[in-house]
């Protein structure tokens, strides 16, 4: 039992079995710069408090600096006998330079150690994922730039209802991906709490400086109660729905370039970058990206499901379940960054058809609306105006045509406020243009919002 930091409470050996199973290393790994980091600090603080001796601490950071090269290069070896990251760097250290090693571990637990090595790793990450939602957000913004004149239907229940603009379609996505980066800083920053010196749930009895670690670390301070900072994954289900967020909205854009890309709709074309074929059908084009981030989606969500779920039960303060948060969230995160990596190369790339674009928005009624609201002005009352207009649309189903194409005879058989000149003032581009407030959907305001963001994202 000499290999378990912990053996000298046990008789026999761990159950072969039981130790892969009960092993992490295969996920928090990945931590290995943040352990270190952690250590370092943690050393310079026991020094700077007289528990540990220059010599000892000089050793120690020798050592663990020899350490994180060993990892860069790949010439470390990671075992599951040793459990998990922090062991394992542990152990090597002490190889390294003996006794001094063994003393590292003082005035803390692993339960601080790795609620820190997993606060400083989502740190950084975070900080990848807002820069990838930034960079998608400047993608969409040029692209409402070049769009904000293509006209297109736009839907709801799926069914043509009003013409908008392409640009203003695409600020729409715009301005879910700002909520989505403000999610993660709001989790960011509530995050930004040092655990080191809770030790396994109490504190320690030595004389630390929990500000003098915190401050090296680059948190705002350390946390407040030594029980709430070993237990506390908070930060991981604020993280995971933030990333669950993100990644529906990224679904529901998905959905609508895989819809757009469809034989049944024309309005966009992918890059064959993006695209797959099919092993028997040569003529297919697959839009695979956005059908795998689709699917990610709900990979992603399950991992909010699962942290929700093992902390649910949890009595303070660590449990071993908490081994399980890494996982979850490391792949949410992979998946999350891979998802709007695709997006930020791909969009770039997309051919758009204006010309069945402005065809889909001037068919299936989509100025209805606007006709009802001609009415209004004309002094009919709107549930009037609704009725005459429903007729209307009924009168041109029947035939066969569109609401323009109303003679002056079908307008007063309808009825005698509805005139031809009203239906042939019709167009979809009058109907975007006349939308023109903050929020609408006109080219002028399309053109102001692009404005704004291009300022805001420093584009």
């Amino acid at each position: 039992m000499s290999e378990k930091p912990w053996g000298g409470r046990f008789e026999s050996p761990t159950n072969e079995f039981v130790e892969a199973f009960n092993a992490s290393i295969d996920v928090d790994a990945r931590m290995y710069a943040e352990d270190i980091a952690g250590s370092r600090a943690h050393a310079k603080m026991l020094t700077a408090q007289g528990i540990l001796s220059h010599e000892d601490c000089n050793a120690i950071l020798r050592g663990l600096d020899e350490i994180l090269g060993e990892i860069n290069s790949g010439e470390f070896e990671f075992t599951i006998a040793l459990e998990d990251v922090h062991m394992n760097i542990e152990a090597r250290l002490t190889d390294k330079i003996g006794d001094a090693g063994k003393r590292l571990h003082t005035a803390r637990s692993r339960n601080d150690q790795v609620a820190t090595d997993t606060r400083l790793y989502l740190r950084r990450r975070t900080v990848d994922i807002m820069g990838r939602i930034r960079h998608l957000q400047k993608v969409l913004v040029l692209l409402a730039e070049e769009h904000a004149e293509t006209i297109m239907p736009g839907f709801t229940h799926l069914q043509t209802a009003q013409p908008v603009t392409l640009g203003h379609h695409l600020l729409a996505y715009v301005e879910m991906f700002k909520r989505d980066a403000g999610r993660f800083a709001d989790a960011s920053a509530r995050m930004n709490r040092c655990p080191l010196g809770s030790a396994a749930l109490a504190g320690t009895t030595f004389p630390i400086d929990r500000h003098m670690t915190a401050t090296e670390l680059g948190f705002d301070g350390p946390t407040d109660n030594s029980l709430d900072a070993v237990s506390d994954r908070d930060f991981i289900m604020e993280l995971l729905a933030a990333a669950s967020i993100t990644a529906v909205h990224l679904s529901r854009f998905s959905e609508e370039l895989i819809l757009w890309m469809s034989a049944q709709f024309q309005f966009v074309d992918l890059p064959d970058a993006f695209c797959t074929g099919s092993s028997i059908m040569p003529q297919k084009k697959n839009p695979d990206m956005p059908e795998l981030v689709r699917g990610k989606t709900g990979r992603i969500i399950g991992g909010l499901v699962a942290i929700l779920t093992t902390v649910k039960s949890l009595p303070l303060a660590y449990n071993k379940d908490m081994q399980e948060d890494k996982a979850s969230i490391f792949d949410a995160f992979d998946n999350l960054e891979g998802s709007l990596r695709v997006f930020g190369d791909m969009l770039p790339g997309m051919k758009v058809n204006k010309s069945i674009l402005h065809a889909a928005a001037s068919s299936g009624f989509a100025t209805a609306t606007d006709l009802a609201d001609a009415l209004v002005r004309a002094g009919v009352p709107f549930r009037d105006a609704h009725e005459i207009v429903g007729k209307s649309v009924a009168h041109c189903i029947k035939e066969g045509i569109e609401l323009h194409a109303m003679d002056e005879a079908a307008c007063i058989s309808i009825d005698d406020r509805l005139s031809a000149d009203m239906v042939r003032a019709l167009s979809v581009e009058s109907c975007v243009a006349a939308r023109d407030h903050i929020g609408g959907t006109a080219p002028n305001q399309v053109r102001l919002q692009v404005a704004a963001w291009k300022k805001e994202l420093e584009i």
